[in-house]
């Protein structure tokens, strides 16, 4: 599913290729997916080596990535234009196919970033979920940025210079990544 033409990025975890399959998600949903999903492995492994201290888990981030639009499967309409339904339809998309809240959660906090509850893991989804098309999005890169600062103990500043220029060598790579999805219909 969504590995025929296009960049070189990882697959999905195979859990989440099976749960795309039985539910019959658009193909274009795939990819996007999977372009996100490499995006969050790029930013996971850039912040181990950058703020080894920055307390968060990789695997939840990974499977936030790789689930966070699941709900547009409901929502197709959603692929090609604006709409939050997907959100919790997502959320209980998951939660109704045996994953626990705690997987589940990044469907529908990918976008909703300003919440107090909100962790680091979700600001990563949320960071790969705009930075794979090259969106910076300002507070939330200052969310990031703060967190950074916290546990590492350097300037803001500092964190600053260093998370701008891994979104701009990885949005560098946009063009090819916003091709590979286009490559794939919006409806199965």
């Amino acid at each position: 599913m969504a590995d025929e033409v296009g960049p070189p990025l990882r697959a999905l975890p195979d859990r989440v290729v099976e749960l795309l399959s039985s539910l019959g998600s658009p193909p274009r949903l795939a990819a996007h997916l999977r372009a996100v999903h490499d995006v969050a492995h790029q930013l996971v492994d850039w912040l181990e080596q950058r703020c080894p201290a920055a307390t968060f888990d990789r695997e939840a981030v990974l499977f936030g990535a790789a689930t966070h639009d699941i709900g547009k499967t409901l929502h197709p309409e959603e692929l090609s234009g604006p709409g939050s339904a997907h959100e919790e339809a997502g959320r209980a998309l998951l939660l109704a196919h045996g994953f626990g809240p705690e997987s589940a959660r990044f469907a529908a906090t990918h976008a909703s970033w300003t919440q107090p509850h909100i962790g680091l893991e979700d600001l990563v989804v949320g960071l790969a979920d705009k930075i794979w098309k090259n969106k910076r999005v300002t507070d939330l890169e200052e969310l990031v940025v703060t967190r950074l600062a916290e546990a590492s103990g350097r300037a803001v500043w500092e964190e600053f210079m260093a998370l701008d220029e891994v979104l701009a060598r990885i949005g560098d790579e946009a063009d090819a990544r916003l091709a590979f999805q286009s490559c794939f219909p919006v409806h199965g």
